[in-house]
């Protein structure tokens, strides 16, 4: 659609971009194409004759990234190439300070990458949701790690676990704070930079 009154367009039809991979998928009991087909046939019972067209987004294993994000830019979604070229430009602009970048669960400190773990990004990236609010120990280990995790620590050891991300962020440590009696809090930094593409 457009807002210019001289240029009449109408909407055609729709794209709706999933991500998820195979193993999430057979985690959950379906396959690819039975999702597709499920699709299919429930547009195809709301819209009797609405044309479908479907197309799987590949990706070289251990790419990395939100699955949502590598199908839109395989599909080429203009917004999300827009994106990808902005990212791209300022990725050699930004050495000073940290960038956590959610698309691609990286953690940039004066442009060197900090090498979280799976764990610790997650734990950075809950507190980053809930920034300004104090999380507690045991929130943390019920939300970032399963309840049936053999790995999952308990309250105390949940400490060294941020204790272990906080040196990976040397000199910024301090956005991730220590609250009492109370558990953990991120706070936000201006050199501290959050990029999340979804949309």
């Amino acid at each position: 659609m457009t807002n210019n009154p001289n240029l009449q367009s109408e909407a055609r039809g729709f794209a709706l971009y999933v991500g998820i991979d195979e193993q999430q998928a057979i985690n959950s009991g379906v396959t690819l194409t039975e999702l597709v087909k499920a699709l299919r046939a429930t547009l195809s019972e709301l819209v009797p004759g609405a044309e479908t067209y479907a197309a799987v987004a590949l990706a070289p294993k251990g790419a990395g990234g939100r699955n949502v994000d590598v199908v839109r830019t395989a599909l080429h979604d203009p917004r999300a190439i827009d994106q990808l070229v902005q990212r791209t430009d300022t990725d050699d602009e930004t050495d000073e300070g940290v960038v956590v970048d959610l698309s691609r669960r990286r953690v940039l400190v004066n442009g060197e990458n900090a090498e979280l773990t799976q764990k610790e990004f997650d734990l950075l990236n809950y507190l980053i949701e809930n920034q300004g609010e104090t999380i507690s120990r045991r929130e943390l280990v019920e939300l970032v790690w399963n309840s049936d995790d053999a790995q999952a620590p308990n309250d105390r050891t949940i400490d060294v676990h941020i204790r272990r991300l906080r040196a990976k962020i040397a000199g910024f440590e301090d956005i991730i704070r220590t609250i009492r009696g109370g558990g953990y809090r991120f706070d936000s930094h201006p050199d501290v930079h959050v990029e999340d593409y979804q949309i």
